[in-house]
């Protein structure tokens, strides 16, 4: 049963079989990927949306837009925003969140092998709390103190130090995440300086604020919000997340962070957010270009008074992982929907293919082809550019049997163009602001979903533009 999406898309809650030997087992189910976008009602930000703060004025809200979700106060998490001068112009460029005592964490990072200064520390103090105990988050926008070598790594330390002294925690329990230029060293003293500050402001009710802190050439703050029931008690899961261009994620994506009041071990919590990482943020692509510093947190306070639960496949936990999955997939689609000059919000479903991984190749290939990206933005049907991806992918395929549709519409049918292929039907859909493009290669039984978007002469222009 579909259920009546909010403010923002959600994913289908349908049931699906899981996947022999894959990472589902852990917790029992996965959710059907199933999703129609011509269903979806297009939100026009411009008319609807607090004015974004992105990290260069300007900007035009993407005509994809949806609007930052009501989020309620979540229970021992208070936040506060602030200026740290990363950036030229007045706009916030600094977040930190203070959590309760005993709030677990997990994270998922990408796998870049030039990772940032704050991955390398998250990463490493992660492994050795076990993810117990996490008190703080210090987040930077405008500097991504990534390829800066030891001075990159001291000037997080001092962060860490610094926010430890302020926050009444030890430094191995304050997360880090940075975005913006590659290459530029952290001025960690613009931080500290402002730590008092913030330290006095903290307050649990400012989310939409802490999603424009971190925001870069994002034109729109991103939120989701779900409540979930844990042995009859209810819980909140909130998220917020940024980015915009250099997503094609290998791990999660860009930065996002997720907080919920369930009580949750931190192993628990970690094989869920490795879980649905895949599924959502893995799923999605702008531009093809990993980043140097992917970062998705998931932090636990337990102060809903639900019971702690230690396994991820726990009965009790079925509606949380559900949610929890639902939050993911909204913060991940609403990346694509914030591609830097993106108009058009594509899916790509792939099947008939000889494995699952074989299927996600092939949609990635297609998803990622500027040829077949700017034939979206120029609402041109034109289905050969999508035989030639699929044909690059290099995966095993029966080009006797490929077929390709857009939406409903058949475009190729067993290799060769459709008997009752329509040009002005096929022209007509192209011009909707969300797409579907449903290929079969014909082998097997594998299948895979890639959320993309189109590549328009404004992606030129925002990243000619970017440093300048």
């Amino acid at each position: 049963m579909k259920k009546t999406p909010p403010k923002a898309p959600v994913p289908s809650t349908a049931p699906r079989p899981s996947r022999a030997g894959g990472p589902a087992e852990i917790v029992g189910q996965t959710l059907e990927r199933a999703f129609d976008p011509l269903n979806l009602v297009i939100k026009r930000a411009a008319q609807k949306l607090n004015p974004a703060e992105p990290g260069k004025p300007g900007l035009q809200v993407s005509p994809l837009a949806v609007p930052f979700p009501d989020i309620p106060a979540i229970g021992g998490v208070e936040i506060a925003i602030g200026r740290a001068g990363f950036y030229k112009h007045d706009r916030p460029d600094l977040l930190v969140m203070k959590f309760a005592e005993g709030t677990s964490c997990a994270g998922v990072f990408t796998r870049h092998r030039v990772g940032s200064a704050p991955v390398d520390w998250c990463k490493r103090q992660l492994e050795s709390s076990g993810g117990e105990d996490v008190r703080a988050l210090v987040v930077n926008a405008g500097c991504a103190n990534a390829f800066t070598g030891k001075p990159g790594a001291d000037a997080v330390r001092r962060v860490a130090s610094a926010a430890g002294k302020r926050l009444d925690c030890r430094q191995r329990d304050v997360m880090q995440a940075s975005t913006g230029v590659i290459g530029v060293l952290l001025d960690d003293a613009k931080i500290a300086a402002q730590l008092p500050d913030l330290e006095a402001r903290l307050h649990a009710d400012a989310w939409a604020e802490a999603a424009r802190a971190i925001m870069t050439t994002d034109t729109f703050p991103k939120g989701a919000y779900a409540t979930a029931q844990i042995d009859g008690v209810t819980v909140k899961i909130a998220g917020i997340a940024k980015g915009s261009g250099m997503i094609a994620p290998d791990m999660a994506t860009m930065l996002a962070f997720v907080a919920t009041d369930a009580a949750i071990a931190p192993a628990a919590l970690q094989a869920l957010v490795s879980l649905y990482a895949r599924e959502t943020f893995n799923s999605v692509t702008v531009d093809g270009d990993t980043s140097t510093n992917d970062t998705l947190l998931l932090f636990a306070t337990g102060a809903s008074g639900a019971a702690r639960i230690a396994r991820p496949g726990d009965r009790r936990l079925a509606d949380f992982r559900e949610k929890l999955e639902s939050v993911l997939m909204n913060l991940a689609w609403q990346l694509v929907r914030d591609g830097e000059g993106a108009t058009k919000f594509v899916k790509i479903s792939v099947s008939g293919a000889q494995s699952a991984a074989s299927a996600r190749k092939i949609a990635r290939t297609i998803a990622e082809s500027p040829l077949v990206k700017t034939a979206f933005a120029g609402e041109d049907a034109n289905w050969g550019r999508i035989v030639m991806a699929v044909g690059r992918a290099d995966e095993p395929i029966n080009r006797e049997r490929l077929s390709i549709r857009f939406g409903k519409l058949i475009a190729a049918q067993d290799g060769a163009v459709a008997p009752d292929y329509d040009e002005a039907r096929m022209s007509a859909y192209m011009k909707r602001p969300e797409l579907e493009v449903g290929v079969d290669v014909g082998v097997g039984r594998g299948e895979a979903v890639i959320w993309t978007c189109d590549l328009t002469k404004r992606y030129v222009e925002i990243n000619g533009d970017y440093r300048s």
